[in-house]
């Protein structure tokens, strides 16, 4: 693409103001994440090579949050290099929709080859419809955006990844005792979890359900609300969690409460903490999704989508044909004390 993209992208990332900070745990971040802002609340990040003529867009929020760092950008830089093509992350430091938002819109006159928008917020979908309405190949992945008018959704199911937990917690309980949820209240995906857990300890009426709590993805946040339910409910019995710190907050407050194994932990994710805690006996049960595979599979997507690779029809933008998958759920990986050694 024109040196004049890389100059406006340089200038986007210096114009992104951000709040509601979303930090990242201690000694977590990805050694090899750089930004090219000096300001490390502003971000925008490129892999480029010399002869590149395409960009590709990973537009985020929390972009330095290890989970996002280790898993869905390394996969994208990786699918670029192969590619031969440029590819560009851009986002707030912080959880910042409106920040993700204002992101997006400024992006789109820059005409990138492809956007692959995180599914952060049902608010973001506004945005992509101007997107795809600029004519740019748009994937959502992650969590769907309802109403967006995507081309491709491409990620987790997250009611699954909640019955999983929902069902395993019920096991490990053996169908009683008081039990919770932690995520961020309000997020797409997270309310889908939450609804398929509920949905499967409801055959247990032994089974009480105290509710569900926002721990905002802070580990100290998480902590302390789980150490309020322990003193709340001594008799608590089991936890699940639905973002990455959501797990590790809670078994910090079961371990500084001596109730390993006495309060059981299900969470998602399967960050290199969670599987220690695994393996520690602290959590009992993660679902992890396949986070390098929506990336890469999405950017795929996007390349195919401008090239042409699979043509449906003598012209699939007149006849209103996307010649790509509408939706890809790509499965989760369940992970206990068992197979734990394997990750």
């Amino acid at each position: 693409m024109k040196a004049s993209l890389q100059i406006c992208l340089w200038s986007l990332a210096l114009m992104l103001n951000t709040a509601c900070e979303l930090p990242p745990r201690p000694n977590a971040a990805d050694k090899g994440h750089t930004t090219t802002s000096p300001q490390p609340r502003q971000s925008a990040e490129s892999d480029q090579t010399l002869g590149q003529v395409e960009e590709y867009i990973m537009v985020t929020t929390a972009i330095n949050l290890p989970l996002y760092v280790n898993h869905d950008q390394s996969a994208f830089k990786a699918w670029g290099r192969k590619k031969g093509v440029k590819t560009s992350i851009l986002g707030p430091s912080e959880w910042d929709v409106p920040t993700q938002i204002a992101t997006i819109e400024q992006v789109i006159p820059l005409r990138p080859a492809g956007l692959l928008i995180n599914g952060t917020d049902p608010g973001i979908a506004q945005a992509i419809r101007k997107a795809v309405a600029a004519g740019i190949p748009t994937v959502v992945y992650d969590s769907e955006i309802p109403n967006s008018q995507r081309h491709c959704f491409i990620g987790s199911d997250w009611y699954e990844m909640g019955r999983l937990q929902g069902e395993r917690m019920a096991k490990l309980l053996k169908g009683k005792g008081k039990v919770a949820v932690m995520g961020i209240l309000g997020m797409e995906n997270m309310e889908a979890g939450f609804r398929g857990f509920q949905d499967a300890i409801k055959p247990y009426p032994g089974i009480e359900f105290l509710g569900k709590y926002d721990d905002k993805a802070n580990v100290e946040t998480a902590a302390r609300l789980a150490a309020d339910l322990i003193a709340a409910h001594p008799d608590i019995a089991g936890m699940a969690g639905f973002d990455s710190n959501s797990g590790p907050g809670i078994a910090l407050a079961v371990k500084e409460s001596n109730r390993i194994g006495r309060v059981k932990i299900t969470t998602v994710d399967a960050e290199p903490e969670h599987l220690k805690l695994v393996k520690e006996g602290v959590i009992d049960y993660l679902v992890g999704q396949k986070r390098e595979l929506f990336t890469a599979l999405g950017a795929q997507f996007l390349y195919d989508m401008r090239h042409g690779t699979l043509k449906l029809s003598n012209n699939d933008a007149a006849a209103g044909v996307v010649p790509i998958p509408r939706t890809v759920i790509t499965g989760s990986i369940e992970i206990d004390k068992k197979n734990v050694g394997a990750f």
